[in-house]
């Protein structure tokens, strides 16, 4: 018998997570902007709420590279505390195949739409809850120029650290590398996604600002009250 996927309508709030062992990681909002059930869009702006490990959102306040550092070895040990933190700055599209192991996400000014970069996040690949979509961050990414002129590597020392404290095992190693070749490819073939014009985006004025459900920090889920 087949399931039947959620699928999220546009203008809907969907809860995209980083889950590790059973708990939850990070939380974030986003808008939905489209979902063909194997592909979603989602939409991210200053002001939105999420939720996220407090060694993470001090190293991104104070720049301190230990105290990230410090984050993936409480991630490795299962013992972390959340906190809310607040997005500034950019808006972002964001872009998520089903079965991949990577979303694709532009990010813009906020004020003047200016496009600032496009970034490849390596992640597992999404499960759907009745709130959003699961995964686990995978620590490396690659940021390419808007204009796809040039790329350069994100966190690598970070990935490596992850390695060395066993979050990446020798057979995800190996899934990700071939992740990073499939993604340089598509950048550099100028394949979708990175084969449309840059997609200038704002909020529409009329949709409320998506917020997370009082249970997003719990790993079982329920639907949403409608």
């Amino acid at each position: 018998m087949t399931t039947a996927i959620t699928r999220f309508t546009p203008g809907s709030t969907t809860v995209r997570r980083d889950v590790h062992k059973g708990r939850v990681w990070s939380a974030q909002p986003y808008r939905t902007v489209a979902d063909d059930g194997a592909v979603i869009a989602l939409a991210y702006w200053p002001g939105l709420t999420s939720l996220g490990p407090t060694t993470w959102s001090a190293a991104m306040r104070t720049g301190d590279d230990a105290v990230r550092k410090s984050g993936l070895e409480d991630l490795a040990a299962g013992q972390w505390q959340l906190a809310p933190w607040q997005w500034q700055g950019t808006t972002l599209l964001s872009r998520f195949e089903e079965g991949e192991y990577f979303s694709v996400h532009t990010f813009q000014d906020a004020e003047t739409g200016d496009p600032k970069r496009w970034y490849v996040n390596f992640e597992l690949p999404y499960v759907r809850t009745p709130i959003g979509l699961d995964t686990f961050d995978l620590f490396v990414d690659l940021v390419v120029e808007p204009d796809l002129s040039a790329h350069r590597w994100k966190d690598l020392d970070e990935y490596d650290q992850a390695r060395r404290l066993g979050l990446i095992s020798d057979p995800l190693h190996a899934v990700v590398d071939e992740a990073r070749e499939r993604a340089l490819a598509l950048v550099q073939e100028r394949a979708l996604p990175f084969s449309e014009d840059w997609p200038a985006w704002t909020p529409d004025p009329v949709w409320p600002s998506p917020e997370l459900p009082p249970n997003a920090d719990e790993f079982e889920v329920r639907a949403p009250t409608r």
